[in-house]
């Protein structure tokens, strides 16, 4: 994915946010789960940037969307509680997370952090991968 695709997300997202009136954070990770893009809108929460980046990397490593990870989290919490000392990043499940991907191949992820009510962060994610998808 390229830098200008990833704003291009982050952009999406932040225009169904304002819609919703909810200031989100938005980030793009790569395949990796390494940050490639980042964009906190005015009046978002400082803790939604960290956030954001977490579960979009959590959502690149596992290869799975957050809703699906959030239920193996559900089903296998002793793994899940484990796993803060085999890895290097922090894993968070949750909504608002999406796989980007072209084809059969993983670009990276996306993930929404700081929606007002529930279903706003999973509503600005799908709006940004709708982007991608034009």
């Amino acid at each position: 994915m390229t830098l200008h695709e990833a704003q291009a997300v982050i952009t999406g997202a932040h225009e169904r946010a304002a819609e919703l009136a909810a200031p989100v954070t938005v980030a793009v990770v790569d395949e990796g789960g390494h940050l490639q893009a980042l964009g906190r809108m005015t009046g978002a929460p400082p803790l939604s940037a960290q956030i954001a980046e977490v579960k979009a990397a959590s959502v690149a490593l596992f290869r799975r969307d957050g809703a699906v990870l959030r239920k193996m989290q559900e089903t296998s919490p002793a793994f899940f509680a484990q796993l803060d000392g085999a890895v290097r990043v922090p894993i968070l499940a949750g909504a608002g997370a999406a796989l980007i991907v072209r084809g059969d191949t993983v670009l990276g992820a996306l993930a929404v952090s700081g929606g007002w009510t529930p279903g706003q962060d999973d509503e600005c994610a799908e709006a940004a991968l709708a982007v991608l998808a034009s």
